[in-house]
């Protein structure tokens, strides 16, 4: 059985490199010539099972395109597996950022990446070169390079990664950024570390703050009461975005200044709105806009109307949809993921490319 799940053409030969993927939905990527061949999805880089199909993914595939890679790229998290796995390869390795990637993937797939994009890559979560939380990113990503020219405007994220299971904790760091903190306990009685929680974001305790776009989505579905508890990552914004059937948009709902785009008046308003249908209408509607808005910000500052739209939070079929829309009637040129996944599935092909081009 072959490795390679997807073949696809790139905008011309580059040395023959391999990328090793996302920690979530892992996939490897190899390119030879002008071709880039992604693997199957591996699972999550945490399982003893996945972390043994990856590796054999890394050997079936080289030994099945006859490759030999002049070079490994990794995530810029020096945690994950993937990460040891390269600095373990006698190869020179790129650490590439996870939403550069992202963008990557899809202005590959378009043949407009030697050309300069603009990207909206909106995800859970990437780390930053800084070492922060990123997930809410407009970036210019021209060639291996990229500038980061703004993101959504940050929230605490309470209890770090549990807060990506349990929504109603965004919910909480909105009330407590909105000066309402006080609210917190009484508004979620079933969870017993509600009463701390607003002590635990005076304190900023294992509050990490974060652009994420997809912890922007658990925050209205908090305040909503979609699924404040969820089973999986990603279960609540899929439910709310069921109840969309008349997008439409907050007037003042959002803030835009030097980049940094923010939606604290459409929490605040979704905080007492008491009709989940009503809140997701207008959380979408109003959503779409200020990104519309964003990214012709982001067009005026690099001079780009190609706008990549990357990261798992475009899965979204509604706010895909309504971007693609809004972004043309604007005369921009929106690109989406139509070979690849948008999420992290495509990943390696973002950063196969990027990898490709960088000096080493």
């Amino acid at each position: 059985m072959s490795a390679i799940a997807q073949t696809i053409p790139l905008p011309h030969a580059v040395p023959c490199t391999l990328a090793l993927g996302a920690f979530l939905k892992n996939t490897i990527c190899v390119t030879k010539g002008d071709m880039a061949f992604v693997s199957q999805i591996h699972g999550d880089l945490g399982t003893p099972d996945a972390i043994a199909a990856f590796e054999n993914s890394v050997h079936t595939l080289l030994a099945e395109l006859d490759a030999v890679p002049t070079r490994v790229a990794h995530d810029l998290h020096p945690d994950f597996y993937s990460t040891r796995f390269a600095q373990s390869l006698d190869l020179p390795s790129v650490a590439v950022q996870h939403h550069h990637a992202h963008a990557a993937a899809v202005a590959v797939e378009h043949m407009t990446f030697n050309h300069g994009v603009l990207a909206l890559s909106l995800d859970g979560f990437g780390l930053g070169p800084g070492n922060q939380a990123w997930g809410g990113e407009l970036l210019h990503a021209d060639g291996p390079r990229y500038q980061r020219l703004g993101h959504l405007a940050t929230l605490r994220q309470p209890g770090g990664d549990v807060a990506a299971r349990e929504p109603w904790r965004m919910a909480a760091a909105v009330l407590h950024k909105l000066g309402r903190g006080a609210e917190i306990a009484t508004h979620w009685p079933a969870y017993k570390s509600a009463a701390m929680l607003g002590t635990i974001l005076d304190k900023g305790l294992n509050s990490p703050e974060t652009s994420s776009a997809g912890r922007l989505f658990d925050a209205a579905c908090g305040l909503l009461d979609i699924h404040p508890v969820a089973e999986f990552e990603g279960q609540a914004p899929m439910a709310m975005e069921t109840l969309v059937d008349d997008p439409h948009i907050l007037t003042g709902g959002w803030r835009l200044e030097h980049g940094i785009l923010d939606f604290t008046p459409l929490l605040a308003e979704l905080a007492d709105c008491g009709d989940a249908r009503r809140g997701a209408n207008l959380f979408h509607g109003t959503l779409v806009a200020g990104m519309t808005q964003w990214a012709q910000y982001g067009a005026e500052q690099a001079n780009c109307v190609d706008v990549a739209l990357g990261g798992g939070c475009f899965f979204n079929k509604v706010l895909k949809d309504g971007l693609v829309n809004a972004l043309s009637a604007r005369g921009l040129r929106p690109l989406t993921a139509d070979k690849v996944s948008p999420g992290d599935p495509g990943l390696s092909l973002g950063q196969a490319w990027i990898a490709a081009l960088t000096e080493v």
